[in-house]
């Protein structure tokens, strides 16, 4: 993997489609149909506002996260990614105790092959036991109406999609997650996409990235995003090495649900002087946990679907 290839590639996404002929909440909220769904005209960017106060990194760190296995207790002598790690440590854990099953709205933005593209947004239903997926795009036009289905150890491992206008007549078509139809357009497969996926990969990047030194980290209590409360981590690595994947990354956790619903990296400015350049941004917004889904929810023959 190439440090252009990003920070948490493999966390959240998915498409599927492109190239296809082409306060954790106690009651189960009602799932949208298909018809009820906001048009492209009513779909609200994510809003974003970050905390001008900087927290002492300490005092995050010590926080009641758990410790975990080689991890330590964010004192003054040891990795500056100790606190974030801690924190990362302890979403993981909190989603795999208390969230089997969620619904979102998904908006992301990706750099393939040097060409920044225009956002996308999408409706997710994500299920952890066994993981599945169920995909509708909400825009851009282009896009707007194309769905996905993916389940784990089903379809021979394919995911299934149809697209629309003329791409449509070639109906319901399976794919191979990561194979050249599925990826075409697209920074990662379906099956890494989510909100455990994502908090693995922070995990196991910022191991790595522990090794080593030129590694700044910075802590903003009270930042929002749709107006809810997050916690907002920001790690630079000021000087491109080939053993960082991003100059600077960005992790925004919801301080209620414990979860990751933002994430964004930036490579190093193409010219000296310059401004870092967007690689990958996701955002999940409306989260709504413990649908209580079944296999209907990601099966094809589902009515409220179009897959046939």
């Amino acid at each position: 993997m190439t440090r252009n290839q990003g920070f948490c590639a493999s966390l959240i996404a998915m498409a599927c489609l492109a190239g296809v002929a082409t306060s954790l909440m106690a009651q189960a909220p009602q799932r949208p149909r298909i018809g009820t769904r906001p048009g492209r005209e009513q779909l609200q960017q994510p809003v974003l506002r970050l905390a001008q106060q900087l927290p002492d990194a300490n005092a995050v760190a010590n926080n009641p996260v758990p410790a975990q296995p080689g991890v330590g207790q964010g004192t003054q002598t040891e990795h500056p990614l100790v606190p974030a790690l801690q924190i990362a440590f302890g979403a993981m854990n909190s989603i795999r105790a208390n969230v089997k099953d969620y619904s979102c709205t998904m908006f992301k933005r990706e750099r393939i092959n040097g060409k920044l593209n225009d956002q996308e947004a999408m409706y997710l239903q994500i299920r952890h036991e066994p993981f599945s997926v169920y995909m509708y795009f909400l825009g851009p036009e282009r896009l707007k109406g194309q769905e996905a289905l993916y389940v784990e150890g089903k379809n021979n491992g394919n995911l299934l999609g149809h697209g629309v206008g003329i791409r449509k007549i070639a109906g319901t078509v399976p794919l191979q997650p990561t194979g050249a139809m599925a990826m075409q357009g697209q920074r990662y497969p379906i099956t890494e996409i989510g909100m455990l996926n994502l908090t693995k990969r922070l995990i196991e990047v910022a191991e790595k990235d522990k090794q080593f030194g030129e590694c700044e980290v910075k802590f903003y209590k009270n930042a929002k995003i749709n107006k809810r409360s997050v916690t907002c981590i920001e790690v630079i690595h000021p000087v491109p090495r080939k053993n960082f994947l991003f100059n600077k990354a960005l992790v925004f956790v919801d301080d209620e649900l414990n979860m990751p619903v933002r994430y964004e990296s930036y490579d190093w400015p193409s010219v000296a002087g310059g401004q870092p350049e967007l690689l990958e941004e996701y955002t999940y917004t409306n989260i709504k946990i413990n649908n209580n889904y079944t296999d209907f929810d990601f099966d094809e023959h589902n009515p409220k679907y179009h897959f046939h």
